[in-house]
C-alpha cells in the first residue's frame, strides 16, 4: 500500500500491473521498449486502472462535513450521555477511524490544509484569516475546489469558510460568513437546509458535485456574542431575543451528567462549560441529519462519498492550538458507497486530514497536478483512504506519487503550527506514530499563548483564579508547566497515552528520538517548511545562496546537529516516472473517453509523448537537481 523510490526503482506491493510499471520506470529502458509496454498497457493490462464500475464515473459525488472545534463528544466515540442520532446513522454507513489527526490545531490553517492537501507552512495560511489576523494562502496554490472546478465538477460551500484568497479557494456556489453572519451560515440548521436545496436546484441532473458543509457549531462564542451563551447554545432557541431555528429541538444537559475528558480540569466551572458545549453539538447533529435527508431526497445518498470530521481539538486547555494528541485528535467517518461490507467497522490506522484531498481526487479519478509554489515543487504527503474503505482492490494503485524521501511512510503522521491569532506566535512541529509522539517547540523560551475566546471561558477563568488563590487546579499540570515547555517533548504512547511524562532526556529512548527527528526533518524538507532551520539557525536561500540553500547558525546555543537534505527539484527519474503515469492516465480521463475506440489516434499520441520524453532524457542526462544544506 505504500510506495517508495529506491535505487531508481519503484518498490511496491507486487501485482501484475505493478510489474509492468516497474518496467516503465527503469531508467535503463529504451524508448522503444517503453513504447511497447505502453501499447500493452492500453490493451487491458492497465498500468493505471480505471475507476471501479460499481458507481459510474460520471455519477460520483462528494459531501464533506466539518464541525468547528468538534471532538469525540458523541455516541460514535463512546459518549453515551450526549445523544447524536444523525452521527450514529452516518457511522453505521461508514468506516469509523479511531486515530485521525489534524495537521494543525487552528481553524483557518486547518481548513486551508483540508482544502489544499498541504500543511499550513506550505500553503501560506499561517494563522487565522479573519479581521486583524489577515492570513491568506499563497497565490498560485491549486486547491481542491479549484481543481474540481477545472474538471467540470460543481462545487459548493455552506457555512464557515475562513480561508482566502477567493481566487485560490473558489466555489461555484457559496454561502458563508462572507455573505451572511457566521451564526446564520454555520449554526442555523434551517437556513443551511434551505441553502442545500438552492445548491441542488442549480446543479444539473447529470452533473457531478462536491458539497462542503462547514458548521460553526460547537465553536465558542463567549467573546463575540456573549448574549447567546458560552457556545451560542441559546442562539435560535426561541426565547426572547434569541431568534428561532424551526428545525432545531434544543437538548439541555446538567453539569453533573457530562463526561469530563482527561485533559480538562474536573471542576464545576468546566462541567458547566461542557454542558453548554453538548447543547450545540446536539444542534450540529440535527443539522447533519437534515443534510443527509436532503442528500437522500435528491437521489444521491448511494453515489456520494461522505466525510465527517473536525478542524482541530476542542477549545479547552491542552486542546485547540496545541499539538498534543488532545489538540490534534479528530473524529473521522468515511462512507463509501462501494464499501458497504465495511460499514460500521472501526479502523485504527493513522489518518491525517491531509488525506482528504488525495482521497477526493482518487474518488473522482483525478490526478494532482505537477507545479511549483513559491519556487518549490509541490507534492502531497497525504494519501488516498479509499483502499481502507472500498471493496475494490484497484484503488491501491491510485495512491499518491511516491515521496522523494523514502524515510517517510504511513507509520507516521505530521503536524505543524505557527500561529492562531496574530499575537500567538508559538511555532511547533510534530511527528506521531502508533507508539510515540515527538513535538518540537521552536519558541520554547517564551510562554505558550492563550486565545481570546478560551481566555474568557469559565474553564480558564477558574484556572486563573485557582492559581492566584493557591488552590488545586484538579488538573495534571500547573499553569506554569502549561505555559513553559521543553524544546523537545517525546511521549511513549503505549505506557503514557495522556502524554504526561516527557522521555526526551531518557537515554533508553535516544535511538527513537533520533529516528523521529530525522523523519520530521524529512517531512519539513518535502513540504518546504520555512522554519526548517529554527530555532538555532537562519535559512538562507536567496542571493548567493540561490540554488544552494544553507542553515546558518546564529550561535545561540540552540543549533541541532542534524544534517538536512533539501530537494530543490524533481530528479530525472522522478520526472520519468510521473510522465509515464500521466501518459497512461490520459487514456482513462473521461474528457477523452470518446476517442478510446480510435486505436490509431491512441498510438500516435503515445508515440508523440514518448519522443518528447526521449528528448527530455537527453537534455537532463548527467544532471543532478539535488542540493543539500547542513547546520
Amino acid at each position: 500500500m505504500h510506495y517508495f523510490l529506491s535505487d531508481y526503482k519503484l518498490i511496491s506491493k507486487v501485482t501484475e500491473h505493478n510489474r509492468i510499471m516497474k518496467l516503465c520506470y527503469q531508467p535503463i529502458c529504451k524508448w522503444w521498449y517503453k513504447f511497447l509496454v505502453l501499447i500493452l498497457c492500453q490493451h487491458q493490462l492497465s498500468c493505471l486502472p480505471q475507476i471501479p464500475s460499481s458507481v459510474a464515473a460520471n455519477k460520483r459525488n462528494v459531501l464533506l462535513i466539518v464541525g468547528d472545534d468538534a471532538g469525540f463528544e458523541s455516541q460514535v466515540y463512546g459518549n453515551q450521555v450526549l445523544k447524536t442520532p444523525a452521527l450514529n446513522y452516518l457511522a453505521n454507513r461508514s468506516v469509523i477511524f479511531d486515530n485521525a489527526y489534524t495537521s494543525v490545531s487552528s481553524c483557518s490553517p486547518s481548513r486551508s490544509a483540508i482544502l489544499s492537501g498541504l500543511p499550513q507552512h506550505q500553503n501560506g495560511m499561517y494563522g487565522l484569516h479573519n479581521t486583524v489576523h489577515n492570513f491568506n494562502s499563497f497565490e498560485g496554490l491549486k486547491s481542491l475546489p479549484f481543481l474540481l472546478h477545472e474538471s467540470g465538477i460543481r462545487t459548493g460551500i455552506i457555512g464557515k469558510k475562513h480561508v482566502g484568497p477567493e481566487d485560490v479557494y473558489p466555489f461555484d456556489y457559496e454561502i458563508t460568513e462572507e455573505q451572511v453572519s457566521i451564526n446564520q451560515a454555520g449554526r442555523n440548521i434551517t437556513f443551511i437546509k434551505e441553502r442545500i436545496s438552492d445548491f441542488f436546484n442549480g446543479t444539473a441532473v447529470d452533473q457531478q458535485f462536491f458539497l462542503y458543509i462547514a458548521f460553526h457549531d460547537p465553536h465558542r462564542c463567549g467573546s463575540t456574542n456573549p448574549e447567546f451563551g458560552e457556545f451560542c447554545e441559546k442562539f435560535g432557541n426561541g426565547q426572547p431575543g434569541m431568534g428561532h431555528i424551526p428545525d432545531w429541538t434544543p437538548t439541555h444537559y446538567t453539569p453533573d451528567e457530562v463526561i469530563v475528558p482527561y485533559f480538562i480540569p474536573d471542576t464545576p466551572a468546566a462541567r458547566l462549560d461542557i454542558a453548554a458545549q453538548y447543547t450545540t453539538i446536539g444542534r450540529m447533529d440535527q443539522g447533519i441529519g437534515l443534510v443527509l435527508e436532503k442528500l437522500k431526497e435528491v437521489g444521491h445518498l448511494d453515489d456520494t462519498l461522505i466525510i465527517f470530521t473536525s478542524d482541530n481539538g476542542i477549545p479547552f486547555p491542552n486542546g485547540r492550538t496545541n499539538l498534543y494528541a488532545s489538540g490534534m485528535s479528530e473524529p473521522f467517518l468515511l462512507s463509501s458507497p462501494e464499501g458497504s461490507s465495511q460499514w460500521g467497522q472501526r479502523n485504527s490506522e493513522l489518518v491525517s486530514l491531509l488525506d482528504i484531498v488525495p482521497t477526493v481526487l482518487d474518488w473522482y479519478g483525478l490526478h494532482y497536478p505537477s507545479y511549483k509554489l513559491q519556487g518549490n515543487v509541490v507534492q502531497l504527503t497525504g494519501q488516498s483512504l479509499l483502499p481502507l474503505v472500498s471493496g475494490h482492490e484497484r484503488y491501491k494503485s491510485l495512491r499518491f506519487e511516491p515521496l522523494s524521501d523514502d524515510s517517510l511512510n504511513r507509520d507516521a503522521i505530521f503536524a505543524s503550527h505557527d500561529l492562531h491569532e496574530i499575537t500567538m506566535f508559538y511555532p511547533m512541529r510534530s511527528v506521531h506514530t502508533q507508539d510515540y509522539h515527538l513535538i518540537h517547540n521552536l519558541n520554547f523560551k517564551m510562554p505558550f499563548s492563550i486565545d481570546q475566546d478560551f481566555f474568557l471561558s469559565p474553564t480558564f477563568q477558574d484556572m486563573l483564579n485557582r492559581t492566584r488563590e493557591g488552590l488545586p487546579l484538579l488538573w495534571f499540570k500547573t499553569l506554569n508547566q502549561y505555559y513553559y515547555r521543553d524544546e523537545w517533548e517525546l511521549y511513549d504512547l503505549g505506557s503514557d497515552p495522556h502524554e504526561v511524562h516527557n522521555m526526551v532526556n531518557n537515554a533508553t529512548y535516544s535511538s527513537i528520538l533520533s529516528a523521529l527527528k530525522k523523519q520530521l526533518k524529512s517531512w519539513q524538507n518535502i513540504t518546504a517548511d520555512p522554519w526548517i532551520c529554527a530555532p538555532g539557525a537562519v535559512l538562507e536561500f536567496q542571493g548567493k545562496y540561490k540554488g544552494n540553500p544553507q542553515c546558518l547558525s546564529m550561535e545561540n546555543g540552540l543549533t541541532d546537529d542534524l544534517t538536512v537534505h533539501k530537494t530543490l527539484e524533481i530528479s530525472f527519474d522522478k520526472r520519468q516516472q510521473y510522465a509515464v503515469e500521466v501518459i497512461i492516465s490520459t487514456f482513462h480521463h473521461p474528457s477523452i473517453s470518446f476517442f478510446m475506440g480510435v486505436e490509431l489516434l491512441r498510438l500516435l499520441i503515445c508515440l508523440a509523448f514518448l519522443l518528447l520524453f526521449t528528448n527530455l532524457h537527453k537534455r537532463w542526462k548527467q544532471k543532478s537537481f539535488h542540493k543539500e544544506y547542513t547546520i
